[in-house]
């Protein structure tokens, strides 16, 4: 029995769910790239402002490090991988722990006006 071109294709769609693959994967690639710019950006504003002398800026590698925690821990849920678990909490704790710095620079610096 021979199928034809467009019986596959329908099948395909069926077991797919109308997902087209090329398009998933340019959106993960799209993200990932997003990521990149984001985190060199952010090395940027950080060397710059360190450079001109006004301090260190850890709110700006919070950010970053969120949206890895983020993306890990949303693997981490759906994939179970321990691998994935381990990233999650370190770049969880990373985000914590640098909001918490940048915070408490916020209080001491403009805490007294």
């Amino acid at each position: 029995m021979l199928i034809n071109k467009d019986e596959i294709l329908s099948k395909s769609r069926k077991e797919n769910k109308n997902k087209d693959l090329y398009q998933i994967e340019v959106q993960i690639k799209a993200g990932n790239i997003g990521s990149l710019a984001a985190t060199i950006l952010a090395t940027f504003l950080f060397v710059t402002q360190s450079v001109i002398g006004d301090g260190f800026d850890f709110g700006l590698y919070a950010i970053i490090f969120s949206v890895s925690a983020a993306g890990f821990i949303y693997k981490a849920i759906r994939m179970k991988r321990r691998r994935d678990i381990a990233f999650s909490i370190i770049y969880t704790l990373a985000t914590l722990i640098l909001s918490i710095v940048h915070i408490l620079k916020l209080i001491t610096t403009y805490g007294s006006i």
